[in-house]
């Protein structure tokens, strides 16, 4: 089959139609959703980018893969979907970013070119179309050639998008680019349509921007009254803090997720029109959430559930009597890669679970609990000794259930939520057994998930047990 891995950057889980959202319109991953399987509790295991990608893409949680910050190396010996699609006889091709910086031992040195932006390309992928948003890129190329006067750094060009038609949004530009790539294809193909809408500025493309009214988008969640000081040093966090108009903000993200929802409808049309809607797999996710003004907060970060909560699609024609499912289990990115290698018919480890027996409608028994990690050590990553233990303090874990919620910070401190009692992550939960058995539980999740690279292998009078996976 195909396989059409879709990311849309900073999609929260609850703007979407088929989620019950009362205001945000989109038909079209609405009729994925009818047409295959929504994960309703699906969970992106850290933020900002690259850490939650790495997550994504290796199948591991932060511990064991290590990606800290955005910036912080990939380590090359790692697994990911790339390789596993190289393996099942692909050729993984890329529409837009990965985010992944190069692992500094595979480069010529210091002065490596690869060194200068964390905006790598994952190993393995072809970059057909490489959007690196920190240097001049095709898209704003293209803006040239249709008489646009723009400068060389995406992100303040995209600042303009509003007052430039939607058929010219960097959207459009790179679901035509993959169309093009679409119709050139005489086999199975492997593509990764990688978005950065919703994802900031907060300025939606032409007719997108005025769709929804700041009126209507509603409160945001306030800040709870006690709060943990890391709460509070975010807070303080330029890059997070509220815009003056946080109605309007709302209004053109949301204006943001229908412009990139348009844009996949194109792509839907294209596959059916080539006669390829039914030989075609379909994941869409994304990298982590968006607070957007909930707590206080803008973008990304902590251990907030609209940092972590995003949406998740699949589509898997070869088991129609699903579609229209919805799975109220708790389901993570970590998940993707063995879901995708399952598919191809290729081995793959990873800390998730393949997603199959959600398609096939044979699942019995599945995790209880969502989990997700931050680390906010980035500002002082090569300033500070490497060595000074605080650094390692600088982190949490959050376990989620159903009903409670249990965050552990590194230095030992600690919080719990009642989300039976108040879903808005503000009420503690005060009872000194349930907090606990969620602490108890977070330990055997982590113990349950050390790094087991070659822990199921011997030598001793011979090979023994499975035999080592190799990336590629």
């Amino acid at each position: 089959m195909n396989i059409l891995l879709i990311t849309l950057d900073q999609f929260r889980a609850d703007c979407l139609g088929c989620a019950g959202h009362p205001l945000v319109r989109t038909p079209h991953l609405d009729r994925l959703a009818r047409e295959g399987v929504r994960l309703a509790r699906h969970y992106s295991q850290s933020t900002p980018c690259g850490p939650g990608r790495a997550s994504l893409y290796t199948g591991l949680y932060q511990m064991n893969h290590r990606v800290v910050a955005n910036g912080a190396p990939l380590d090359a010996r790692l697994d990911n979907i790339a390789w596993a699609a190289r393996r099942a006889g692909y050729e993984p091709t890329l529409f837009g970013y990965t985010d992944q910086a190069v692992d500094p031992r595979e480069t010529t040195g210091p002065d490596d070119p690869r060194l200068q932006s964390y905006e790598g390309v994952l190993p393995g992928f072809a970059p057909t179309c490489h959007l690196p948003m920190d240097k001049p890129n095709a898209w704003l190329a293209w803006l040239r050639e249709l008489g646009h006067v723009v400068g060389d750094d995406p992100m303040e060009v995209l600042i303009g998008e509003s007052d430039r038609p939607a058929e010219h949004s960097m959207a459009a530009f790179l679901t035509d680019r993959l169309l093009d790539w679409m119709g050139a294809q005489t086999g199975p193909w492997f593509a990764h349509l990688s978005h950065l809408r919703p994802h900031p500025p907060y300025n939606a493309a032409g007719c997108y921007a005025t769709l929804y009214d700041p009126a209507d988008v509603g409160e945001a969640i306030a800040p709870a009254d006690q709060r943990h000081p890391l709460h509070d040093l975010l807070l303080s966090n330029r890059a997070l803090k509220l815009p003056a108009d946080p109605a309007t903000m709302r209004a053109q993200y949301y204006g943001m997720i229908s412009e990139v929802d348009a844009q996949l409808g194109r792509v839907w049309a294209a596959l059916e029109a080539a006669g390829q809607w039914d030989d075609t797999f379909i994941l869409v996710t994304a990298d982590h959430g968006e607070q957007l003004g909930d707590h206080g907060l803008i973008q990304k970060a902590g251990w907030f559930e609209e940092s972590h909560h995003v949406l998740g699609l699949v589509r898997d024609p070869r088991h129609p009597g699903r579609h229209g499912q919805v799975v109220e289990a708790f389901t993570e990115n970590v998940d993707v890669l063995p879901t995708l290698a399952q598919v191809m018919g290729v081995e793959a480890w990873a800390d998730g679970q393949a997603l199959t027996p959600w398609l096939t409608g044979t699942a019995e028994t599945w995790r209880e609990a969502a989990h997700w990690e931050f680390d906010w050590r980035f500002p002082l990553i090569g300033r500070a000794d490497p060595d000074d233990p605080r650094l390692e303090q600088m982190n949490l874990a959050v376990l989620r259930t159903e009903t409670a919620a249990y965050v552990h910070f590194a230095d030992g401190s600690w919080l719990a939520f009642d989300l039976a009692a108040d879903p808005t992550w503000r009420t503690p939960l005060t009872d000194p057994a349930a907090v606990l058995a969620l602490a108890q539980d977070m330990l055997s999740w982590r113990a349950r998930h050390a790094d087991r690279t070659l822990s199921g292998f011997l030598v001793q009078n011979g090979p023994r047990g499975r035999w080592p996976l190799r990336r590629n």
